[in-house]
């Protein structure tokens, strides 16, 4: 592994004119692999067409919606979970906290494979059980809260076989601003699935009068994915791409990749800034609707839900209508405000990233404090600052794509997504149901007392928001320098650190030496 005082240092400063546009960039590229267009070059070396590579991207893109929404279809139902199993705030927001756990623990595991095995394989298989665990968490009977804990964990073997993998095959199928638009809409389905499963949950079950049936969706669509997925994946070499060859690849231990990640000053600063990401959505997406549904009911909008009924819906399917929208506004526009930005700052990535989680925490914030005096408010600014958060999720997948060489790719995405979880969206649901019942220890209970309770809670997502633009601002530092050694490295050009040889015992003039094994002929 190249160390951090590398050949190739960081020369353009924080925010000026590139040293090299990507339109130049392109032209060298051109001359150097004689001439070859980009789109032919990636054809020929992958063996799929460019339609077909299209209709790789759509299939995934659509598993990736059904991922969002089976996540957070519990969201937009969980007032009704709470009314049927008789739980409180801190037992709801288990229900997320389990599922990331499980999630988080079993991405390396899918990274380590994804970057070895066979990926279609692993995808169809993850999937198939994702499906068959969401529907039989429909059948959990009230007395068994627990079981369906047990079931929301298990539903994360499936989401991380696809979360590692999907998008590396993305990355083996583009290259340049093609993946960057293709990732693009790869993570639409991030806010869109989510918008989606607010409003799928709460409709299905208005059409039902039974919270069960949201539960039931997403199984059968998840059949049809995996029938798409051996119909239409055809799985490209890794990193061809990018090396315009299908020579092997040099694979190193898990260990070696391991090191050589932690020593990526980008990907390790990149993937904080995301944990503070995944630390405001997980914490909005599981309290949001909660937290509209308790102003409603403090101001006198709403009534409170009886006991064994079916709950209003409208909060979650604002809120829903509020992510789809913000979604497509907010990944689309970061993509391309990214790539305008590059032509002229290298570091643009990352400083749009920061923009964006720095721009968010003051129209989260202002949103709850406006929750009781104006919904109208509240609303508007939850959709400026969630179209500000929107803006990273493209780009940081992308950032990951281009400073890490593609054989450890699947294993960068899946530590990626351990951090993020852990320090993120495995903790921040439960940590916000844990502060709003400890604020309400010990008081007379009120509607009133509920929604501050949550509000206060809820307060600690916009300070977290600060603290990853900061880690954003970080990552540009260092962001020139790591892209230029991934690529060198994808390309031959730049030898990584060897990693130590075995050594044996033998004779050395009546004594004994060790020696590397290589230095004995046989």
């Amino acid at each position: 592994m190249a160390s951090w005082r590398s050949p190739h240092p960081d020369a353009a400063p924080f925010l000026s004119q590139a040293d090299e546009t990507e339109e130049e960039a392109a032209a060298k590229e051109g001359s150097r692999v004689g001439g070859v267009q980009p789109e032919g070059g990636v054809q020929a070396v992958t063996g799929i067409s460019y339609p077909r590579s299209v209709m790789i991207v759509a299939v995934l893109c659509y598993i990736n919606l059904l991922n969002y929404m089976d996540r957070f279809t519990v969201a937009g139902i969980l007032p009704d979970i709470e009314s049927f199993f008789r739980i409180g705030d801190s037992s709801s927001g288990l229900l997320q906290t389990v599922f990331i756990s499980s999630y988080m623990v079993l991405a390396p595991i899918f990274g380590y494979l994804g970057d070895r095995y066979h990926r279609k394989r692993l995808l169809c298989l993850g999937i198939a059980f994702w499906s068959a665990v969401t529907l039989g968490s429909s059948f959990i009977p009230q007395e068994r809260f627990w079981l369906l804990l047990v079931t929301r964990g298990l539903v994360g073997v499936g989401e991380a076989s696809y979360s590692t993998i999907a998008p590396t095959i993305i990355a083996d199928l583009f290259v340049s601003d093609q993946r960057s638009r293709m990732l693009a809409f790869f993570y639409f389905a991030v806010p869109v699935g989510s918008g989606l499963g607010y409003i799928v949950g709460s409709k299905v079950k208005d059409l039902a009068e039974d919270w069960h049936w949201a539960l039931r969706v997403t199984p059968v669509l998840g059949v049809v994915a995996v029938v798409l997925l051996v119909v239409v994946l055809r799985e490209p070499p890794r990193g061809a791409v990018e090396r315009l060859s299908d020579s092997s690849l040099r694979y190193t231990s898990w260990a070696a990749d391991l090191r050589a990640l932690s020593r990526n000053r980008s990907f390790v600063l990149s993937s904080l800034g995301f944990t503070a990401v995944a630390f405001v959505t997980g914490s909005l997406a599981l309290w949001a609707p909660a937290f509209l549904y308790r102003s409603c009911l403090a101001t006198g909008q709403s009534r409170p839900c009886p006991d064994g009924d079916t709950c209003s819906s409208q909060e979650s399917l604002i809120f829903g209508l509020i992510t789809c929208v913000t979604g497509f506004l907010g990944v689309g526009a970061g993509v391309e405000i990214s790539q305008r930005l590059r032509r002229s700052n290298p570091r643009a990535d990352p400083l749009v990233c920061a923009a964006g989680l720095l721009g968010s925490a003051p129209f989260l914030f202002l949103a709850l404090v406006c929750a009781q005096g104006s919904s109208l408010a509240t609303y508007v600014f939850i959709f400026i600052g969630e179209t500000l958060l929107s803006l990273n999720w493209a780009i940081v997948a992308d950032i990951l794509l281009y400073v890490v060489v593609p054989t450890r790719r699947s294993t960068a995405e899946s530590f990626q997504i351990v951090m993020s979880h852990l320090l993120g969206d495995a903790g921040s649901p439960y940590l916000i149901g844990v502060i709003s019942d400890r604020i309400q220890r010990g008081r007379p209970p009120s509607y009133l007392l509920e929604f501050r309770s949550l509000q206060y809670a809820l307060m600690l997502s916009a300070f977290a928001g600060v603290l990853g633009g900061g880690f954003f601002l970080a990552t540009a530092l260092f962001i020139q320098g790591d892209r230029k050694r991934a690529e060198l490295s994808a390309q031959g050009l730049l030898q990584e650190e060897a990693e130590p040889e075995e050594r044996i015992v033998v004779p050395k003039r009546g004594r004994s030496t060790k020696v590397p094994v290589s230095s004995v002929l046989i």
